[in-house]
């Protein structure tokens, strides 16, 4: 016994209770609302508050309008900025494209950088957040030009102004939707990549490279768009898994037989390699045929026709199936056997292609020999390099062939007229023996939405393959979220040998070159560039087009370079390509020696574009990560998790989701906060689903949000923290037990936002609001709010609570629900500041008391078996009689209710009865058919330390008092009169 005792004041000591103070507290219940005629309606302290639990039709989106005004949304940035601390966080905001209206996938990457910045500045931090554009290529410039007649005509200078004005128009657009989100930015000062400082960074960024040898001209084969007559990245390509090609099955005969295979190959009848290509255009540049050198290769004999073959020993069969008829074969050899062989070319006489080894020939399909054209293949060019076989192009910008491809086909374009010729001339040299469509996936122009060919001509490239090792390094000691996107980006790394960076257009910023007009031979120093440089500063790029040469290109860079005179040269007519202009962005944007951001935050499409661009240009440029953090999300889809399309008709408006449509009934608008609520809810590391449906519940779960924003204004009326509120030691055990939650909440939210978890952010506060506050707190503490004396130090207690849950709550919504956040502020009957200018959630680290979840979460174990004993009937009709055997258990109820029989104790509060009784054993007089419920509640204290496990028992009987006309619970001795308790409250009041 003496050991209980002990234990008893150590954990009364640490909840900041003692017995006397338990036997001293009072009181609980839900109370059901007196009826409109009650004569004590009056008396009753109902919830008092203006703010409305729904926002209905246009109040929506008007009310967020006069919050962002009332609270200046606009002037939080430039606040936040003046504030003395040395705490910073930068994220670096990739540039959207300004080509369009903005769309979900735009709301869904600015609320995600924006409930970020907000997290933080109201951590304390500088929030560092600058919003840009990418402001020009192609589809800027096809789109401009779509808006203009006789386009064809434009001069550079003409296409470069329609260009800006469109792009110009686009950023306003854009600007004014992230403005309505409530994204907090600078927006007095955004970047701009067609802004002249802007380009002038660019600029000595590219020249950084370009001095370290990580730029380099070179003629090779690059992707091609024929319908934008520009070079390509890869990051510029999208595939089509439905392409038809006009595939080939061509011979090319014998010339000279393979040294090892003479004795097979007699001559005696005429042999040839088998080919098979999807791209019969690239045959009249074919110099060679491939083979692997470790694979199989047979000699068969067409059973039709007689004639001999060569291919892959794992071909035969199917390329004989193809070509509907039998292969005998006669003899099976090595690839490497196939050395020193050579053939004709199959349409041009006299043209000869020789056998050669390469790596890349496959055998998944085809016939194990690969027709080889330099000019228009990535490996075919190396296999040329390597044999110093001629790599001359036969195609121009446009994509038809050129006088060099001989009069059949010149000016043919190669995709449509020009395929067509080159298989008429190959079925009239008897070298072709099969075409069919074949559907493979192919690439496409991402802006012109056709397809590309592989094209070599002269280009400016990023020596990747020598950066990449440095950037797979650096990249590693980045944060990447999720953790699967960091191998994705390495490997997308690994494959990237070379970047080309030049575009044959005019909108852009021009790659600083001039050449020698008679040689072609490039200048390129430190003066030209600098030069260059100030005049861009000044003037913006356009001077590029608009100045004489002799304004852009000075005597003595001309007489450095060894050069005679500046009319030698002529201004180089490439621009940059986009994802270098953008990718240079860290150089112009991120402030200090480090000009590192903390985070970049984008969809994943910019793991092989924005975040690999701006790692490429920071890592040649000065050898580190332009950030520390990488977060990577989904694309948007339709709500069944299909792409949007407006030919589907599930494309979702951000706008029309705001403001609603023209039919309010079909396109309600919801406003801003319940775009933010759905991006905060999702999922954003995997697709993001959006739809009537999503938007709907996304109303709701806000609207639930606001009951219960709601019930907590409305019950802190009349009560004023700095004066009012009681000292946590002197609380109802319950209430300090709510303390305790809420202490936890704040930490667990804090973590998530931390690890940009804002849909697990979503549910912690859905889970506490609902299970936490609604259906356990609120239920049980309406009693004392509503009948008590107005100043009584328990209902002090529990409004104490309140005020605490209201402000930590709000403030942890606050980043993603920004309107109703201070919204709710302005309905608060106390003074306060807005949300954001008073910092993150304040919860105690006093409050945490460990000790206290055993006392509350015992009796609200017994509270649901008694709950679940009457189950659909009202608890306020019984009493609650509870047997514990003695021990910790009892001793931590009897903390709550000193009295054996109390109507008015914080456990019977807690077991929302009208009265609880706590006993140690059963009372004899227990009715024989009495249900009694048995339960056993394990004790843990103390880190594990203390455990015990004790047996209760549960017995509800129907009450014997009458219903009180004032509290609604059945204490009272009559119905016509007030139990005690009210009687006090009446009587302090002056009432009768």
């Amino acid at each position: 016994a003496r050991a209980r005792v002990g234990l008893r004041a150590r954990v009364g000591v640490a909840w900041g209770w003692t017995r006397s103070a338990a036997s001293e507290a009072n009181s609980r219940q839900p109370v059901a609302e007196s009826r409109q005629d009650s004569q004590y309606r009056d008396t009753v302290l109902l919830p008092q508050s203006r703010f409305p639990a729904q926002l209905p039709g246009r109040l929506q989106p008007e009310t967020e309008l006069e919050t962002q005004q009332k609270c200046s949304f606009l002037e939080l940035y430039s606040w936040q900025r003046e504030r003395k601390t040395k705490q910073e966080f930068c994220l670096h905001d990739g540039p959207p494209y300004a080509n369009g209206d903005p769309h979900v996938g735009h709301a869904l990457n600015k609320i995600l950088k924006d409930i970020t910045n907000r997290f933080y500045m109201m951590r304390g931090y500088k929030v560092h957040y600058v919003p840009g554009w990418d402001c020009h290529g192609l589809p800027i410039e096809l789109k401009a030009l779509s808006e203009v007649k006789g386009a064809e005509n434009l001069s550079p200078m003409e296409i470069r102004q329609k260009a800006r004005e469109f792009a110009e128009r686009a950023i306003e657009k854009q600007k004014s939707a992230f403005i309505r989100w409530g994204v907090m930015a600078d927006w007095a000062n955004c970047y701009r990549t067609l802004d002249p400082k802007y380009e002038a960074n660019q600029l000595r960024v590219f020249y950084k490279m370009y001095d370290k040898g990580f730029i380099y001209q070179d003629y090779k084969p690059v992707f091609w768009s024929p319908s934008a007559k520009t070079a390509l990245a890869e990051a510029e390509l999208e595939y089509n898994e439905q392409h038809i090609s006009r595939s080939v099955y061509i011979k090319f005969p014998l010339l000279k037989s393979p040294p090892k295979l003479t004795s097979v190959i007699d001559g005696s009848s005429p042999a040839s390699v088998l080919v098979w290509t999807t791209q019969p255009w690239t045959v009249p540049a074919n110099q060679a045929v491939c083979y692997m050198p470790d694979s199989a290769y047979s000699i068969v004999k067409c059973a039709s026709t007689g004639q001999h073959f060569i291919l892959a020993a794992d071909r035969v069969e199917s390329t004989a199936a193809v070509l509907d008829t039998q292969f005998d074969v006669l003899s099976t050899c090595k690839g490497v056997d196939l050395a020193d062989g050579s053939c004709a070319h199959p349409t041009i006489p006299g043209r000869v292609s020789p056998l050669l080894p390469a790596n890349h020939v496959t055998m998944a399909k085809g016939t194990g020999l690969v027709h080889t054209a330099p000019a228009h293949g990535m490996e075919d060019y190396s296999v040329a390099s390597h044999h110093q076989l001629p790599t001359d192009c036969l195609v121009d910008e446009g994509g038809f062939f050129t006088e060099a491809a001989g009069p059949e086909l010149q000016n043919k374009n190669v995709l449509e007229e020009g395929n067509e010729a080159v298989i008429q001339m190959l079925q009239a040299a008897g070298s072709l023996l099969k075409e069919e469509k074949h559907m493979h996936s192919y690439p496409y122009d991402w802006r012109t939405k056709k397809p590309i060919i592989i094209r070599a001509s002269k280009q400016w490239f990023v020596n990747t393959a020598s950066v990449k090792a440095t950037a797979q390094e650096v990249l590693k000691k980045v944060k990447v979220i999720p953790t699967s996107a960091a191998s994705r980006m390495l490997e997308m790394l690994d494959r990237r040998t070379f970047w080309c960076i030049s575009r044959q257009r005019c909108w852009g910023v021009p790659i600083p070159v001039f050449y020698q007009k008679n040689t072609g031979e490039c200048l390129i120093n430190s003066e030209t560039v600098t030069d260059v440089i100030k005049i861009v500063e000044q003037q913006g790029t356009d001077a590029w087009w608009t100045l004489p040469i002799e304004q852009l290109l000075s005597k003595e860079a001309v007489a450095k370079a060894g050069g005679q005179d500046v009319s030698e040269y002529v201004k180089g007519q490439d621009v940059l390509d986009i994802w270098f202009d953008s990718g240079a962005s860290w150089a112009h944007v991120l402030e200090g020696t480090e000009q590192r951001a903390d985070t970049y935050l984008e969809g994943k499409d910019q793991l092989g574009g924005w975040f690999q661009s701006s790692l490429l240009t920071s890592v040649a440029a000065r050898k580190k990560a332009p950030y520390k953090t990488l977060v990577v999300h989904g694309f948007t889809l339709g709500e069944k998790g299909e792409k949007m399309s407006k030919s589907i008709g599930n494309v979702v408006d951000p706008d029309v989701v705001v403001n609603g449509g023209e039919d309010h009934t079909k396109d309600p608008p919801y406003g801003a906060d319940v775009l933010r609520w759905w991006v905060a809810e999702s999922n954003v590391f995997t697709e993001v689903l959006i739809g009537p449906v999503v938007l709907n519940a996304a109303r709701d779960d806000i609207n639930k949000l606001r009951n219960t924003l709601r019930f907590m204004l409305g019950n802190v009326a009349g009560f004023n923290p700095e004066t009012d509120s009681i000292p946590a030691a002197e609380m109802y055990i319950v209430d300090q037990y709510m303390l305790h939650l809420l202490q936890d909440y704040g930490s667990k939210v804090t973590a998530a936002y931390k690890e940009f978890d804002y849909s697990k952010v979503v549910r912690l506060l859905q889970a506490f609001c609902s299970r936490n506050l609604s259906n356990f707190y609120f239920s049980i503490i309406k009693d004392r709010l509503y009948c008590e004396e107005e100043r009584d130090p328990k209902r002090r207690s529990c409004q104490t609570v309140l005020a605490e849950a209201l402000d930590v709550v709000v403030r942890s919504f606050a980043p993603i629900l920004p309107h109703l956040a201070e919204e709710v502020f302005q309905y608060l009957p106390y003074k306060t500041e807005g949300v954001f200018r008073t910092g993150w959630i304040k919860a105690s680290s006093a409050w945490k008391k460990p000790g206290i979840e055993e006392a509350v979460e015992g009796a609200c174990a017994m509270r649901d078996s008694f709950l679940g004993s009457i189950s659909g009937k009202n608890a306020l009709e019984y009493e609650v009689i509870i047997v514990i055997e003695p021990g910790l258990l009892f001793e931590l109820m009897e903390a709550l209710q000193a009295e054996e029989t109390s109507s008015i104790s914080q456990l019977n509060e807690i077991m929302m009865a009208s009265q609880t009784t706590l006993l140690s054993e059963l009372p004899k007089e227990t009715p024989a058919d009495a249900n009694i419920i048995k339960g056993t509640f394990l004790i843990n204290l103390e880190g594990g330390d203390i455990r015990e496990e004790s047996s209760y028992q549960v017995l509800a009987l129907p009450v014997a008092k009458a219903k009180c006309p004032r509290c609604r619970r059945h204490t009272a001795d009559s119905p016509s009169t007030p139990c005690p308790r009210c009687l006090t409250v009446l009587a302090g009041k002056g009432s009768t």
